[in-house]
């Protein structure tokens, strides 16, 4: 099971190209590679993401998840049967892509890596309880619309796969001054 653990940083590149420093827009001088503290921020506390996978034909699969940012890894499930099980089981190779849909705000990343099933009955609780603590009454309440998702884990009726960074790559957007950050790990 991949491990990233807080301990390891990533190495931080602007990639002045497809980031304002090349123009003379207002603040532009300034641009700089965004922080991997910023980026993890964003990680914790996105609710979707849109996990690409590759069929094994090669084409494009992408749909919505909800995952988590636990110890350097992000997680998230699917059903077994599920398309995305299907093409893990293929390719392990992934991508998981989160943002916003503002033109001129915000920072949208996508991390790269392998999908790896888990299976450590220990390293499943601890999943559980960040899907509990991010998520709250979405899983927790009986009305939520994942409710009951920690014993689906359990029983394994779902794959929890981890995604420990290889790539991630931010975009961001201030008020018109745009970065493109690539960090490698």
């Amino acid at each position: 099971m991949p491990t990233q653990g807080p301990a390891k940083q990533p190495t931080a590149e602007l990639d002045a190209r497809y980031s304002s420093a090349l123009t003379s827009r207002p603040g532009a001088a300034d641009v700089a590679a965004t922080e991997w503290a910023e980026a993890q921020r964003q990680l914790e506390a996105a609710e979707i993401f849109w996990v690409s996978t590759v069929r094994p034909d090669g084409r494009l699969h992408v749909t919505p998840v909800i995952a988590v940012w636990h110890d350097g890894v992000l997680y998230f499930s699917t059903g077994p049967g599920e398309q995305k099980a299907r093409n893990l089981a293929q390719d392990a190779h992934c991508a998981l892509t989160t943002g916003g849909n503002s033109l001129t705000e915000g920072l949208d990343l996508v991390v790269e890596g392998k999908a790896v099933p888990v299976a450590d009955p220990a390293v499943l609780e601890e999943v559980i309880a960040a899907h509990e603590a991010k998520y709250g009454s979405h899983i927790t309440s009986p009305q939520g619309t994942f409710h009951g998702l920690g014993d689906t884990f359990r029983k394994g009726d779902a794959v929890v796969f981890a995604v420990a960074p290889v790539t991630a790559y931010g975009f961001g957007r201030d008020n018109g001054v745009y970065t493109h950050t690539r960090w490698v790990f």
